[in-house]
């Protein structure tokens, strides 16, 4: 037997008795790594004889690939028998149901703006949709905002960069949606009745404030509308919005430049434990501004105020969701983390539905 035919016999018995990858790499690497006993052999070469050379090169070169294909056989037959090894433990019976999985999530405030759509569309309102980019005519002169008023100073709002000499009107990211009220009449006139969800924009950030948020503000024009059908569309609203079976409402005076008479409007509510409870106790929650539609934003909108009148309300879509789902903190909306998201998050396909009820 010659030397390489040892050779051969002890890689061979090394490779078979290898018992894991780890095991088998330090063979290939005895064998066949830089430093080892093949390689050094091959270096070998250059001092023999060219007819030795020739001989024993091509030895060690059919030693060479027999020794490397053999690590890869074994090697294969390890990474089977570790797979054997994974699946019987590893089994699934595959005659029971499926595991549902959810498609994708939907945020807390895509969530209720479809809510609130569904509730408004069941009392014959549109949706209605404008730019968020706005003319200071319609952000605030055609809603009966004076010049002088706190919300047209820039540490209120977002005022769009114009150019040295540009003659056109100032543009701001809307400061509510009440801009689309006023595109909406000029559209279609009146009688009109729409909501307008959406994006606003506005220089304040705490843990209830950013400086964009969400808002849905409603309109409703006609030939006698009053106060009195405010108050039942706002209950009914709340009613099917918080599902509860009752709510009541307080209307507290205020001024808004856009309403004549303005009120702010409470709920009521209780906070035993720390929950929130809508319809009962002896707390009072604000949770949105009301008003009858000002006459001069008629005019505006090119609606006659002798013949037409009406109402319109505004809150906030972050707010109530706050309110409805136990959210502690407005920032988290914002901040796009996935743990947050599945855990106030939706299903993609739980639609709101009146019947079936909102949430479910």
């Amino acid at each position: 037997m010659t030397a390489l035919d040892t050779l051969r016999g002890k890689y061979i018995e090394a490779i078979a008795a290898a018992a894991d990858e780890a095991a088998l790499e330090d063979v290939r690497l005895a064998a066949l790594g830089k430093k080892g006993e093949i390689s050094l052999k091959m270096r070998e070469l250059g001092q023999m004889s060219p007819e030795e050379r020739q001989t024993v090169g091509a030895a060690l070169n059919r030693l060479r690939d027999e020794l490397d294909a053999s690590l890869r056989a074994r090697k294969a037959g390890l990474a089977d028998a570790a797979l054997d090894a994974r699946l019987k433990t590893e089994w699934l019976d595959v005659t029971l149901p499926g595991r549902p999985r959810r498609m994708g999530t939907i945020h807390p405030v895509s969530q209720v703006m479809a809510e609130l759509t569904a509730i408004f569309a069941d009392m014959g309102f549109a949706v209605a949709e404008g730019p968020q980019v706005e003319s200071d005519w319609f952000n605030f002169d055609a809603l009966n905002i004076p010049p002088e008023h706190p919300a047209r100073q820039e540490h209120d709002t977002f005022f769009m960069a114009r150019a040295p000499g540009d003659a056109r009107p100032p543009h701001v990211l809307r400061t509510h949606t009440s801009p689309v009220q006023i595109r909406a009449m000029q559209a279609q006139g009146a009688p009109i009745r729409v909501i307008a969800p959406g994006r606003v924009y506005r220089m304040d950030m705490d843990q209830t404030h950013t400086p964009m948020f969400h808002q849905v503000e409603g309109l409703a024009i006609d030939r006698d509308i009053s106060m009195a059908n405010l108050k039942w569309v706002l209950e009914e609203f709340c009613r099917a919005f918080f599902e509860v079976p009752s709510v009541e409402l307080r209307f507290r005076a205020s001024h808004f430049p856009f309403t004549e008479p303005s009120a702010e409007v409470d709920i009521r509510c209780s906070w035993e434990g720390g929950q929130l409870k809508i319809g009962e106790g002896d707390g009072w929650l604000e949770i949105l501004g009301s008003g009858m539609v000002h006459p001069k934003v008629l005019a505006a909108a090119g609606v006659n105020p002798d013949e037409w009148q009406g109402f319109a309300f505004g809150m906030g879509i972050d707010r109530i969701a706050m309110l409805k789902y136990g959210i502690p903190d407005l920032r988290a909306f914002f901040e796009s983390d996935l743990r947050w998201l599945r855990h106030y998050g939706f299903a993609a396909l739980d639609m709101p539905d009146l019947a079936g009820g909102l949430s479910r």
